[in-house]
């Protein structure tokens, strides 16, 4: 595993194409209502609680599912709310960003460590979101940037709404311990099916030790350090899976490959502050 986080550089905020749809898994119940998912109120800039889709909004901006991260203006336009209900997006001459501090060191990573972009993702084995982002963009996006993205993969497992996503990040991790973390990673993205048989499957698969393995899933070896992932990330006000941070630059969903080539074309070319 990588070494212990350095601290990342201040956010920004990405912006989205005009009526790109937006693929999240919200957090439900007890502590979120439904399946809709919003920042504290006091992670906004003045009345930026307003939840949708832009049309025309400027390339960088992020869509939160339903919602906004915090920070995020409308260039222009209107924006939908989560009652359906449309009003006027307020308008500014210039588009506002927020970079994020997010830490990506000392988390499983793939890709050159010192890449000029840098993308932690946070996810849920169980998002059906998740999954689908994997299999349409993971592989695409890294070929698109050879040797330019170190793509870092942390835990925001949904446990109210998908009561497998512990256990299958739990096993992830222990396979980790034996340096397959991608290819268990890997398989857990490509099936529907998880639960112990199956990650015990994955693991012989794998060839892994697995008196090894078993006594790292039975202890819950990882619980903590899963725990302490999901818990960052709802701090900074993630509610939603999967978001992504393009060198602190939000994305929330499973935004298509243009979404994060528009992002980090501008990251590399220095164009956004």
């Amino acid at each position: 595993m990588p070494n212990m986080p350095t601290k990342a550089k201040k956010i920004t905020e990405p912006i989205t194409e005009p009526n790109i749809p937006v693929y999240t898994e919200p957090i439900e119940a007890p502590i979120f209502e439904e399946e809709t998912i919003t920042f504290k109120r006091s992670h906004f800039y003045s009345a930026l609680s307003i939840l949708t889709f832009f049309a025309g909004v400027l390339v960088g901006y992020v869509v939160w599912g339903t919602g906004l991260l915090p920070g995020i203006r409308s260039g222009f336009g209107t924006a939908s709310q989560v009652n359906g209900s449309v009003v006027e997006a307020p308008v500014t001459a210039e588009p506002k960003y927020t970079r994020y501090d997010v830490a990506s060191d000392g988390f499983y990573s793939i890709g050159p460590v010192n890449a000029p972009i840098t993308i932690v993702e946070f996810s849920d084995y169980q998002c059906p979101f998740c999954r689908r982002w994997h299999d349409q963009v993971y592989e695409p996006l890294l070929a698109a940037y050879p040797g330019k993205i170190k793509l870092v993969y942390r835990n925001l497992p949904l446990t109210s709404i998908h009561p497998d996503a512990q256990a299958a990040a739990e096993a992830a991790m222990c396979a980790g311990e034996q340096n397959v973390y991608w290819q268990y990673h890997d398989k857990l993205f490509s099936s529907e099916i998880l639960g112990n048989g199956a990650y015990t499957q994955y693991a012989q698969e794998l060839n892994l030790d697995m008196t090894a393995f078993e006594a790292c899933i039975s202890d819950q070896k990882y619980k903590n350090a899963i725990q302490a992932d999901s818990d960052f990330a709802i701090n900074l006000g993630v509610r939603s899976t999967p978001t992504f941070f393009i060198n602190g630059l939000a994305i929330v969903g499973a935004q298509p490959l243009d979404v994060f080539q528009q992002v980090i074309d501008k990251e590399l070319a220095g164009e956004i502050p």
